[in-house]
């Protein structure tokens, strides 16, 4: 790995039981960087995160971050890394408070945001800091799962479709809160079928075809592409 590199994944494959569903994933991540993940459903984008993170069955390949092999590692020897992973379904726990939930992960690492900081970051969640998990809104509730796993001091952040079925509004807030987060040095890796969302934050766009790395675009070349990626997506 070069210095910049914080995440290097090299001819990923990745099993459910019999099913083969990655095969043979390439990428690369630099310190400070976003790149998106885009594709159809059931390309294995979301495999690809849940794999980096150990949540699939039998990996092999070579997962590399910061460094450090994890191909063999369990997930929360993956967490102390300093990985966050904030899952499509979100795993707000209903019966606590939003503080609560937000206190809920263990620190992995010594640069994680206050919860102070994270109000300010987030002022809806500071608003309903005693409110019960089931009382939040969709937008909340994501917001509070991506606070919560800043709040564990991860620097390589594993987010999986945060815009879905959220507001305008609440959208418009996390591309800001992303766009902060790269200004502070994270590095992130975002799947999302949004295009409008993901496509200004990422440095670059990595296309996932049959569990497969199928193209590279840069940020810079966006524009030539899009025909591609209209016809790949149906933008």
């Amino acid at each position: 790995m070069t210095a910049t590199e914080y995440l290097r994944v090299s001819d990923l494959h990745a099993f459910y039981g019999e099913s083969h569903v990655l095969h043979g994933i390439d990428f690369t991540v630099r310190r400070g960087e976003c790149v998106a993940l885009l594709g159809r459903n059931g390309a294995g984008r979301t495999t690809t995160l849940r794999a980096l993170m150990g949540l699939t069955g039998r990996r092999t390949g070579s997962i590399m971050i910061n460094g450090r092999e994890a191909i063999a590692m369990a997930p929360h020897r993956i967490a102390q890394l300093g990985v966050g992973y904030c899952p499509e379904e979100r795993g707000i726990y209903a019966s606590l408070s939003a503080e609560e939930n937000l206190l809920l992960l263990p620190q992995v690492g010594s640069g994680g945001m206050s919860v102070a900081a994270l109000y300010e970051m987030f002022p809806n969640l500071a608003e309903r800091r005693h409110s019960q998990g089931t009382r939040l809104s969709g937008g909340e509730q994501q917001m509070l799962a991506l606070a919560r796993i800043l709040r564990t001091g991860a620097r390589l952040l594993l987010l999986d479709e945060i815009s879905e079925g959220l507001a305008p509004v609440i959208v418009a807030r996390l591309a800001e809160v992303i766009a902060e987060l790269k200004r502070r040095d994270y590095t992130i890796v975002l799947v999302e079928q949004n295009f409008r969302f993901a496509a200004p934050l990422a440095d670059r766009m990595f296309v996932v075809e049959h569990g497969q790395i199928a193209a590279e675009i840069a940020q810079h070349e966006l524009a030539a592409r899009m025909p591609y990626l209209q016809e790949l997506l149906g933008l």
